[in-house]
């Protein structure tokens, strides 16, 4: 029964992996485009360009600060939560396929990773 539990979870923790993977990697290329596609023609002061965008209905206007704004919001999105949960994933997904189940990796039985007898 516990083998079966380890590969449901292993199962489970490889798909959250590549999910959350895939989003850290959709925002770094949003980002690229957005940098790529900024209007660099004649910015405000402290401005090193702004770009006009229509999604869903909505039209959003997002300018690119040369430094930090002089009064900084208070709710300030960040994405990191992507490259977070992409990297804690991974570890516990390592954790699971190399440390709950070294014989499967061909482990000899006495080392340091092999499950106590």
């Amino acid at each position: 029964m516990e083998a079966h539990l380890i590969e449901w979870l292993n199962l489970l923790v490889r798909w959250i992996h590549m999910i959350v993977g895939i989003a850290w990697i959709g925002a770094s290329f949003y980002f690229v485009w957005l940098e790529n596609n900024l209007n660099r023609s004649n910015p405000r002061e402290g401005l090193s360009g702004d770009l006009w965008a229509i999604h869903g209905g909505g039209i959003y206007h997002l300018e690119k600060y040369k430094l930090a704004p002089p009064k900084m919001p208070e709710n300030l999105h960040w994405f990191k939560w992507e490259a977070y949960s992409t990297w804690m994933s991974g570890v516990v997904l390592l954790t699971i396929v190399f440390y709950l189940n070294p014989a499967l990796c061909l482990l000899a039985p006495g080392s340091a990773l092999a499950p106590a007898a």
